[in-house]
């Protein structure tokens, strides 16, 4: 819980706009953590584009399983009902109950999904081992320090205490876990099959799950049809 002297003297608040999340005034660290605690905001903004512009059924499922993250978070915060920590301090408030934090268990879901699928499942085809190697290590470290800062935050901020940030990052790795092993092992099998839907093909939908490293996949297949491209207008301009 949050010490005596902290909620017998609360600080004054300010909210960033639009999101309403709340920091000490005339604190930066707290107007910093404020903005980094809004980063499971940015990831959901950021697979609704995604899905929107890709199409692809694996980034379907991962946010599917950001969404049953996020039903399991409140089923528990109505089951457990325990309290946040300096209760009024804060005015703009979902839910009045903090266990376990849904911002941690969002941000820990995320995670460790995304580090299962950058090691697991994303395989590397083409030489540059090393740096291949280098840029998932980069990449997994960022994020990871990312996750503890948004963790970190909730607790300065006296949105949780330490038990409910703790509890909602382990809910939130333990769920993101089940579900990219249910999403290899039940899910993909049947992706094709999926992708092949009248609907699916409708919307454009797409299937990409035997591809090893989507990334790698479509720079060479667009630099390919780019070259063949700017060749065949390069032959009508003779």
């Amino acid at each position: 819980m949050a010490s005596e002297e902290q909620c017998s003297a609360p600080p004054q608040w300010r909210s960033i706009s639009l999101t309403h999340v709340e920091f000490p005034k005339d604190d930066l660290t707290g107007h910093v953590l404020a903005y980094i605690s809004l980063f499971p905001i940015a990831v959901l903004v950021g697979f609704v584009t995604l899905i929107m512009f890709k199409r692809e059924l694996h980034t379907i499922s991962f946010f599917g399983g950001l969404i049953l993250n996020e039903v399991v978070n409140w089923l528990l915060k109505h089951i457990i009902k325990e309290p946040r920590p300096c209760a009024g301090a804060h005015t703009t408030l979902n839910t009045d109950y903090g266990m376990p934090s849904s911002h941690s268990q969002l941000i820990w879901f995320f995670v460790v999904y995304f580090f299962l699928f950058l090691y697991l499942r994303m395989h590397q085809t083409n030489n540059a081992r090393c740096v291949d190697l280098l840029w998932r290590h980069i990449l997994s470290i960022v994020l990871l320090g990312v996750a503890l800062l948004v963790s970190y935050s909730r607790v300065y901020l006296l949105y949780h205490t330490w038990s409910q940030v703790f509890w909602g990052g382990v809910a939130g790795s333990a769920i993101g876990i089940t579900w990219f092993f249910f999403t290899q092992e039940v899910l993909t099998p049947i992706f094709p099959k999926i992708a092949a839907w009248p609907i699916s093909e409708y919307f454009l939908v797409r299937d990409t799950s035997l591809i090893p490293n989507i990334l790698w996949f479509e720079y060479t297949v667009t630099r390919s049809e780019a070259r063949n491209r700017q060749r065949k207008l390069g032959t009508k301009l003779q």
